[in-house]
């Protein structure tokens, strides 16, 4: 849909051009420009549903400062870096020098806190499984089975895993349908638990679903996808369309469309924790992770990135998803139809991962987690109070002297 890339990509610029129309009615326009950005690009994740993709603090994600966003989160990291191009703008030497030191401590912090003690592993063996189906051929009806095969096939080597997890959609049946799949699901897995992208249908509606399929087939628990990604698994008010004009097309009551969960959950997952899953773009929402009805021991992405293909969107993708592991304190689990699948700790440090675009399999341990921070705690609100009085301080007249 070209007309989509160009409607995202002006409507995502008018953003930076309010900041600097913002920024022109400022006493000091560089501090102003600072805070009008930052604001309006914390704005852009929230506004419309939200779309907080490539914010500019994300350019120190896998760096020590990264570790910030444990305190302030993605809007802190993209304040600092927006200061740091800001003082020598203001105050030129004398900038440059305060620059310097805040880019230091951060970089100090970082270090530090990279440095200090992880909690142990849990005594928990996962498999992610990556079955590396092409997307132009995922949905293919003749294919089907050979999909599905990987899956099974992946699952079975070896010794059988305390809990297996396959990607999002990853099964191309449904087991409304198709009910014996579930029984080879749990063959493969020995019984033992497995997390699998099933879509579901309930009532006329579609879901896109995570499945924990365990013992002889029976589903412990799921999870509906709930934040859905605007006209991609959704048409905004195709409901109405539907009710009003008997356009099915963008319905989704009429099965044309996803239907939306209820909201972030967490699953007790018994000996292997509670897990807060995230389905494919939820990961990238900082607010939405924040808004679990609590603390989890883990977290788990389950995406399809398949249709972005060998570009840099499946990588800017996982990035995103690490920042999360800093900003709450919590292991990420990710597992991906064609990659990136991988593990990464409480500190958003990757300490297994598969290779891109191969059919595979990872066996690795469940991190553990550390205390909630102070991001997951407060979310953006002291990063807010902050940048009010940056735009405050920006927007000050010099007093006048009564002489």
């Amino acid at each position: 849909a070209p007309f989509a890339v160009l409607f995202l990509s002006v409507g995502l610029g008018l953003f930076w051009a309010l900041a600097a129309a913002l920024a022109r009615r400022a006493r000091l326009p560089a501090l102003g420009f600072v805070a009008s950005f930052t604001a309006l690009e914390w704005l852009r994740g929230v506004i419309f549903t939200g779309f907080p993709w490539a914010m500019t603090g994300h350019v120190w994600i896998g760096t020590p400062p990264d570790q910030l966003a444990a305190l302030a989160g993605p809007s802190g990291l993209s304040l600092m870096a927006l200061l740091a191009a800001a003082l020598p703008v203001m105050w030129r030497w004398l900038g440059l020098v305060a620059s310097g030191v805040m880019l230091a401590l951060a970089f100090g912090f970082g270090l530090w806190r990279l440095g200090q003690p992880m909690p142990g592993d849990r005594d928990v063996t996962l498999r992610l499984v990556q079955p590396n189906a092409e997307q132009s051929l995922k949905w293919d009806q003749a294919l089907a089975d050979e999909f599905l095969g990987r899956l099974l096939d992946l699952t079975a080597e070896g010794m059988p895993a305390d809990l297996t997890l396959w990607p999002e959609t990853a099964v191309p049946f449904m087991l409304e349908y198709a009910p014996t799949v579930a029984d080879l699901v749990v063959a493969a897995s020995n019984g033992r638990p497995v997390v699998a992208g099933i879509q579901r249908e309930e009532a006329g509606r579609y879901y896109n679903s995570l499945r924990i399929l365990e013992g002889e087939g029976e589903e412990r628990v799921r999870y509906d996808k709930a934040h859905l990604v605007p006209f991609g698994e959704y048409i905004p008010f195709g409901d109405l369309a539907y009710d009003w004009f008997g356009l099915r097309a963008f319905a989704a009551q009429a099965g044309a469309t996803y239907s939306a969960g209820p909201g972030p959950m967490v699953l007790d997952l018994g000996p292997m924790g509670k897990v807060l899953p995230l389905i494919c773009y939820e990961a990238i929402f900082p607010r939405f992770v924040n808004a679990a009805p609590e603390r989890a021991d883990w977290m788990l992405q389950a995406t399809n990135d398949a249709w972005f293909g060998v570009w840099t969107g499946p990588f800017q993708h996982f990035a995103q998803a690490r920042l999360r592991a800093v900003e709450q304190g919590l292991p990420l689990v990710r597992v991906a139809n064609t990659g990136v699948t991988a593990v990464v700790d409480a500190r958003g440090r990757v300490v297994a991962a598969l290779p891109f675009g191969r059919m595979e399999a990872l066996d690795a341990a469940l991190p553990g987690a550390l205390p909630p921070t102070p991001y997951a705690r407060w979310g953006d609100g002291p990063v807010l109070l902050l940048l009010a009085g940056l735009g405050l301080l920006a927007l000050r007249r010099p007093r006048r002297n009564a002489h």
